[in-house]
């Protein structure tokens, strides 16, 4: 049971680390010395320079989504923790399994709306490739997805 327990901790945090990592990292679009995130451009030649990301809708939405699935992942954590002490013997954890779906959610619609939409904000060239952070992402979705439905399907034990 221990081990259960401890497995399904280490795969909600692998799903944190990996949601983490694909909002914040610079690496969603490379081309050549310059790259692309949610947030800023950037371009490394002699000297690295970096600009804020354009006010387009359909980034900042993805943006949105990307936040929202940290928030619910944090949240979900933070509720099994909660449940994990007051949830009475034979209970589910159906909010934690809840919010971890959410957050899964969440990510698979921010990367869908990027994969999308992407070209309206730069403009594909045969040399741009998407980045480790936009691959994490993706890797994340399923993971999310996953571990909230271990979650609802999770019986408490003594």
């Amino acid at each position: 049971m221990l081990l259960l327990l401890l497995g399904i901790i280490v795969l909600h945090v692998t799903v944190l680390v990996l949601l983490f990592v694909s909002t914040i990292v610079s690496q969603w679009l490379v081309n050549g010395e310059h790259t692309a995130d949610l947030w800023q451009n950037c371009t490394s030649g002699t000297i690295f320079h970096c600009l804020a990301s354009s006010n387009n809708e359909w980034l900042q939405s993805v943006q949105a989504m990307m936040i929202l699935s940290v928030i619910f992942s944090v949240l979900s954590l933070f509720l099994f923790f909660c449940q994990l002490f007051t949830l009475t013997k034979g209970g589910r954890f159906y909010i934690t399994g809840v919010f971890q779906i959410l957050a899964g959610l969440c990510v698979m619609s921010g990367a869908a709306i990027f994969t999308v939409r992407h070209t309206d904000w730069h403009q594909a060239s045969e040399n741009t490739t998407y980045g480790f952070a936009y691959i994490l992402a993706w890797l994340a979705f399923p993971l999310a997805l996953a571990s909230g439905i271990i979650y609802v399907i999770l019986r408490k034990r003594e």
